[in-house]
């Protein structure tokens, strides 16, 4: 018995060990951390991790993971899903991992520690999500970082001293745009490789570290938007690669670091919103790449140089709000691709130079509040692409121009408090886009134009302080603006006068209905309400009827009992014009579970009022892309009067200076990928999205669309280009009709500099090579968006596919290449049913043709429309 015990004894402690040796034999495997990750996640609204399947192969089936020949796990991309959650502490036993995309998500907490020790990571990208807490000092641990953007989140503290200490090969850092404080440490120094740094939108204070341009290949250094102070000319000095500075929006004093302008590869100078002072130095050359050079709002004094006139290239020039004088030089005029000129609140005299009016390209002139005397050049009417043209608070004399009408683009002219005589030219009345016109201040005689009521786009009007005479015209579109538009006329008699040159009697006020309305943009509703009847000279920032001020919470979520000034403007009568009913309308208005999508330029969130209405509202990140309240207001209030049935109605907008939101119709049955590709619906762009998605509902679509874009390039003037379309800015109403969003709203797509798109376009697959390689703009930008949106209709796959690790699948590449195999059929969606091949193809076809590489080659929207109809109509070929 005692052997038959020690027998089974033995038996035991085999089977024990063999138990440890299996353990020990079968590590965690690559899927098994793949999907700790995977649990981790809380909130996947899209189903993005949908693969990520127990049974599947992470490097064939999991979405967003690739692998190396040796099926290694090297780099993670899962960008703009809305994934929400904490980081799992797994991924750092993905020993190959090189590269981590999560930026655009919701993901929070802290990165964990253990990621320090993957030695193999090139590239950690995890902007736009809600990380908190101290930046870690650990990633300054990582050997071969190459890229490292942790900007967007809501870090706070100082910058770390050891996230420098080991970041010979890094190439780009980017900690803008969360809460950062402290100085900027000098460690930076040892980033001997580094080409680009982003520390804009913090708030950092001391010096700018002199090491920053001990960097030999720095090219692009932000600063924007913090709290730095003291000298820069000689730190910046030794940077003699720039292509872009911004140093705005500081408290830098002393010479302005001129010397870079210099510099043959700078395309971008910004010192604005500083305390520089003394003259703009005359660096006697100037890059023929710089597009962009403000130093407005600083101290600056003395004249223009004149070889300002050498920048080629300048599209943006921005010098007001300074002390500068002498006159405006001529040779500005040699600067042909300028499309911004901003001199205002200067002491600049002299007249303006008629040779302005030779600038093909002029948007905008802004001369306000100068010392310029002599007559307004009839040449700025050359000026034909011409937007904004103010004048006011000069000098100028004579009548105003009767050929302002060739300016059939200008949405802004303000001319008042100068010495203008004569008549108002009835040919204003022409100028069908004026959103804004003020005329106020000045020595204009005789009657109104009737013409006047032709401007059936005016937010804002005034004519007061003048010397004019005879009845108003009884038109709407002027009258709207009350008695303050009117006053001091001593002739002027009619509505919204009572009597000659006088305010209507006491006891008969005429409030006009832009009676103000307060609402909170908030998270947190405040409760007040100001009622103000503005009669003085604010008169003048009145828009229309619905325009109101209101009360905001600041920042998002605050406990801060401090309150800033808003404004909403409401565009449709349909919408509660009580208080009450946005108080009750909005307490769930930026909170996340109103959120019902995210894209290129702001988060969409769905609000309702008692009653059952209900309507979209965009907060924006305009990033600085927009200068103050008047460029928004003239970049949204010219889309209110655009009025399509396949446009989603814009409704109204709120501004202040921490937040601007746009509000419009609610479409209810989501967006055309969502709905193609099966977001909300089981399978992917393989399978099957929206059952109820048929042909002829598709083909619906695409007409609908294709109107639309037909109605923003051929009958709005200026013609209105997207330069944004995709599948998600298709939304279907509940009849599955096409309604074209984020319209006009080209202003606030990410920016390289003021004007060109970058080369990371947020609309992968959508956009034309000549947008993304050259920035050239143009209506067939459009044209190709919409062929991709065509093939994604006919075949039901995603513009950018990679359907294996290390393979990507272009849309109309693929249709092309079967097409041409005589294949066509094969590229057709399997779900869908009720179709007719021969539609099918020609719609392939033309998809295709809108498609082609070179714009010339493809048709225009108004063409596209005249296909498809021939195509329903049997009649296509």
């Amino acid at each position: 018995m005692r052997k038959l015990g020690t027998f089974v004894h033995c038996l035991a402690l085999v089977w024990c060990f063999c138990l440890l040796e299996s353990e020990l034999v079968s590590p965690v495997t690559e899927k098994d951390i793949l999907l700790q990750f995977k649990g981790n996640i809380s909130s996947d609204p899209y189903n993005n991790l949908g693969s990520w399947d127990p049974n599947g192969t992470p490097c064939l089936d999991f979405s967003g993971v690739f692998c190396n020949s040796a099926g290694n796990v090297v780099k993670i991309v899962l960008w703009n899903t809305s994934l929400g959650g904490v980081l799992s502490p797994a991924l750092a036993e993905l020993k190959s991992l090189r590269i981590l995309t999560l930026f655009g998500n919701k993901f929070s907490g802290e990165i964990p520690e253990v990621y320090g020790g993957i030695d193999s990571l090139w590239k950690i990208n995890i902007s736009s999500n809600a990380f908190s807490g101290s930046i870690p000092e650990f990633l300054g641990d990582l050997p071969n970082i190459r890229f490292l953007d942790l900007s967007r989140n809501m870090y706070s503290g100082e910058i770390p001293v050891a996230l420098f200490m080991n970041c010979e090969k890094t190439r780009f850092i980017s900690l803008s745009h969360n809460n950062l404080s402290g100085q900027i440490p000098t460690s930076i120094g040892n980033c001997k490789h580094l080409e680009g740094i982003d520390l804009s939108f913090n708030g950092l204070s001391g010096s700018l570290p002199s090491q920053i341009c001990d960097i030999p290949g720095l090219v692009y250094l932000s600063v924007r938007s913090n709290a730095l102070s003291g000298l820069v000319q000689e730190q910046v000095k030794p940077c003699q690669r720039l292509e872009l500075l911004d140093l705005g929006s500081n408290k830098f004093s002393g010479m302005a670091p001129f010397g870079v302008l210099e510099l043959v590869n700078l395309t971008y100078f910004n010192v604005s919103s500083n305390g520089f002072e003394g003259e703009i130095v005359d660096p006697g050359t100037c890059s023929q790449r710089l597009e962009v050079l403000d130093v407005s709002r600083n101290n600056f004094l003395g004249e223009i140089p004149l070889s300002i006139s050498k920048c080629s290239a300048m599209k943006y020039l921005d010098m007001a709000y300074n002390r500068i004088n002498g006159s405006i030089p001529t040779e500005l005029a040699e600067l042909k691709s300028l499309s911004i000129i901003r001199l205002g609140n200067n002491s600049l005299g002299g007249t303006i130079p008629p040779e302005l009016g030779s600038i093909e390209w002029l948007a905008v002139l802004d001369l306000h509040s100068l010392t310029l005397f002599g007559e307004i050049p009839y040449e700025i009417s050359n000026c034909k692409l011409l937007l904004q043209l103010d004048l006011s608070g000069n000098l100028l004399e004579g009548e105003i121009p009767q050929n302002l009408y060739n300016l059939s683009n200008l949405v802004y002219l303000d001319l008042h408090h100068n010495q203008l005589n004569g008549s108002i030219p009835s040919t204003i009345g022409s100028l069908s886009n004026l959103h804004f016109l003020d005329l106020s201040q000045n020595l204009l005689s005789g009657s109104i134009p009737v013409a006047l009521g032709n401007l059936h786009n005016l937010t804002h009007f005034n004519v007061s302080y003048n010397l004019l005479s005879g009845a108003i015209p009884s038109i709407e579109s002027i009258t709207k603006f009350g008695p303050s538009a009117f006053f001091h006329n001593s002739g002027l008699c009619g509505d919204p006068l009572d009597v000659c040159g006088t305010t209507p009697a006491k006891g008969k006020p005429k409030l006009s209905a832009s009676a103000i309305v307060a609402i909170v943009a908030a998270a947190l509703i405040l409760t007040g309400v100001c009622l103000i009847t503005i009669i003085n000279m604010k008169a003048r920032r009145r828009r229309r009827e619905a325009e109101t001020f209101v009360v905001e919470s600041t920042p998002l979520a605050s406990t801060d009992s401090n309150v800033i000034i808003g404004k909403l403007v409401l565009f449709s009568k349909t919408l509660p014009s009580k208080y009450e009913d946005w108080e009750a309308g909005t307490k769930a208005l930026l909170d996340k579970e109103s959120l019902i999508g995210g894209g290129t330029i702001g988060s969409v969130y769905r609000t309702s009022f008692e009653g059952g209405v209900s309507i979209a509202v965009k907060k924006l990140e305009t990033l600085g892309r927009i200068r103050d309240q008047d460029e928004f207001e003239h970049e949204i209030g010219r889309l209110g009067s655009l009025q399509y049935p396949n446009l989603v109605a814009l409704q109204g907008y709120y501004w202040s200076s921490s937040m601007q939101l746009i509000l419009s119709e609610f479409v209810p049955n989501g967006n055309l990928y969502d709905n193609l590709h099966g977001l909300s619906y089981p399978g992917t762009s393989t399978g099957a999205g929206n059952p109820e998605l048929t042909w002829p509902r598709r083909f619906q679509i695409a007409v609908g669309t294709a109107r639309a874009l037909t109605y923003l390039h051929h009958d709005c003037k200026p013609p209105v280009l997207h330069l944004n379309v995709k599948s998600t800015n298709i939304l279907l109403d509940t009849n599955y009709e096409a309604k074209l969003t984020d319209y006009g709203l080209s202003r606030f797509l990410p920016l390289l500099d003021n004007y060109g798109l970058t080369k990371f376009h947020n609309a992968v697959g959508y956009v034309a090579p000549e947008l993304a390689q050259s920035n050239r703009l143009s209506d067939k930008c459009d044209v190709y968006s919409f062929g991709v949106i065509l093939l994604e209709l006919v075949t039901g796959r995603k513009p950018v596919e990679s359907p294996v690790a290390n393979e990507v699948v272009v849309l109309y590449e693929y249709v092309r290449g079967l097409i041409e195999k005589g294949a066509a059929s094969d590229c057709f969606d399997r779900s869908l049913r009720g179709f007719a091949e021969n539609e099918l193809i020609q719609v392939m076809k033309l998809g295709l043709i809108c498609t082609s590489e070179i714009p010339s080659r493809r048709p225009s929207m108004a063409e596209v429309v005249q296909v498809l109809e021939s195509i329903r109509n049997g009649l296509g070929s």
